[in-house]
């Protein structure tokens, strides 16, 4: 037995060794991508000149008081204190050999120059083409003689998580810093970004970083590094990058129009919970529920109500409420295209015509006068002036313990709808609740703020 212990031991080593060199053979080469791409990869240097001058302002007092002379004299004989310049670095990568450049819309807004470094040193002042706010994408352009390296557009539909990426870019100013990593999920939604399905990996990106390219293994740009998740203001882990398919589009548009147009349906969405998903009968949650229907909007003149939960947009499902506003965003203005929903349990179809979302929504406001219930609230009544505006609902003065505030409905809440029913007087509110069921959860729809939102509101069985 003892002279089998010297071929074993030469087997596992050999083992060891296959193993390795499979291994290895498997691991990305990141030095061959980073020798062939990066010289298409800029540094963008930013600088915005001082816009206006500190001294002579003095705190306002009425023309007849005696510290306004006093106050105005004081301030005069201060010296003038210029503000300072502001500037960054970002990055971007060169889409075209006569200089059109792609990076994010913060790295240049508000910005007087911008200088774009290249792989050799060169800097060239940039001229900012069009920039898109919702999708964080601006295009730049370089004058130069010479025919620029370009990089090679991939497809991000063909992303999968686990796939390794490659991020270059300038974190804290160092030029063509290479980082590595893998995607880690797709067509993320994140709370401020409603036209983009971001690309989350979990490669190095830091500030500096905003506006370069990220990489597949074949060399191919697949999304604009935009953002990171940190509660540091460095790398923790979240990085997230704009799929270039989004960031094309908006090229085209600027280069075509000046401008990017997105279609415009009309409506406040929010997600369909399992709760608000049993208190409307759906067998699982699924959908963009509608909270809010525009005025005289797209919505409202194809015909749909608050309530209508949306299930599919252009023959497209939609299993997430974040669905909805990147496919809407995506079409063109003046597209007609099928809408389907649930109402009332069953499902309908709709044609909506869309239109050019607009630069913002005015906002909407509430009134007065009070009265107790069972669910813990002190509501009120609508003021007249938005009676006349055909505003309806009840106003929420105050939330006590209890189903309501469990439900998570706040004070300065207007309650529009409950159990279905549009709320239209405090006393109609109190019949309503009375006869409200206990036991399971019934929907509520609610305006706070800017727009409306439904919650799942459960009365307890023993009260």
């Amino acid at each position: 037995m003892p002279r089998l212990k010297q071929p074993f031991r030469l087997i596992t080593v050999m083992a060891l060794l296959w193993v390795a060199s499979v291994q290895a053979a498997d691991y990305p080469d990141f030095v061959t991508l980073v020798e062939q791409y990066s010289p298409a990869v800029v540094s963008i240097q930013t600088k915005s000149e001082p816009k206006e001058r500190i001294g002579h302002g003095h705190p306002q007092f009425p023309e007849n008081s005696p510290f306004n002379e006093y106050f105005k004299k004081f301030f005069e004989q201060m010296p003038d204190v210029p503000s300072h310049p502001q500037s960054s670095i970002g990055s971007g990568f060169i889409i075209s050999p006569d200089g059109y450049i792609v990076t994010n819309a913060h790295v240049v807004e508000d910005m007087d120059s911008i200088v774009v470094g290249l792989s050799d040193r060169t800097e060239l002042p940039a001229k900012v083409i069009g920039k898109d706010r919702r999708s964080d994408i601006a295009l730049l352009k370089v004058k130069t003689d010479a025919s620029l390296p370009v990089v090679k557009i991939g497809d991000p539909h063909k992303l999968k998580v686990g796939q390794w990426v490659l991020a270059i870019g300038s974190p804290f100013g160092f030029e063509r810093s290479a980082t590595q990593g893998i995607i880690s999920a797709l067509a993320r939604s994140l709370p401020s970004d409603n036209y983009v399905p971001f690309i989350q990996t979990d490669a190095a990106v830091n500030p500096g970083n905003s506006g370069g390219p990220l990489f597949n293994l074949d060399g191919e740009v697949i999304g604009v590094n935009s953002q990171i998740y940190s509660r540091s203001g460095g790398y923790q882990g979240l990085s997230f990058a704009i799929p270039v398919d989004v960031a094309m589009d908006v090229v085209e548009q600027i280069k075509a129009g000046g401008k990017v147009t997105r279609g415009w349906l009309g409506v406040m969405i929010q997600e369909v919970t399992p709760e608000l998903a049993q208190s409307f009968n759906l067998d699982k949650p699924h959908g963009a529920l509608v909270g809010q229907v525009m005025s005289e909007g797209p919505a409202q003149k194809a015909g749909v109500k608050t309530g209508d939960i949306i299930i599919a947009f252009n023959g497209q499902p939609v299993q997430h409420s974040s669905d909805l506003p990147l496919m809407v965003g995506r079409t063109r203005p003046g597209i007609s295209a099928p809408l389907l929903v649930i109402r009332d349990g069953k499902e309908q179809t709709l044609t909506v015509k869309l239109e050019e979302l607009p630069d913002e929504n005015k906002p909407q406001a509430i009134a007065e006068s009070p009265v107790r219930n069972r669910l813990g609230l002190l509501v009120g009544e609508l003021s007249g002036d938005q009676r006349r505006k055909s505003d309806q609902g009840v106003l929420v003065k105050d939330v006590d313990e209890g189903p309501a505030a469990t439900a998570g409905i706040r004070a300065g809440d207007v309650i529009t709808r409950l159990n279905n029913v549009e709320v239209t007087t405090v006393g109609q509110f109190a019949d309503l609740v009375k006869d409200l069921p206990t036991g399971r959860p019934v929907p509520v729809l609610i305006k706070r703020d800017n727009g409306s939102l439904f919650l799942a509101l459960t009365v307890p069985e023993k009260q």
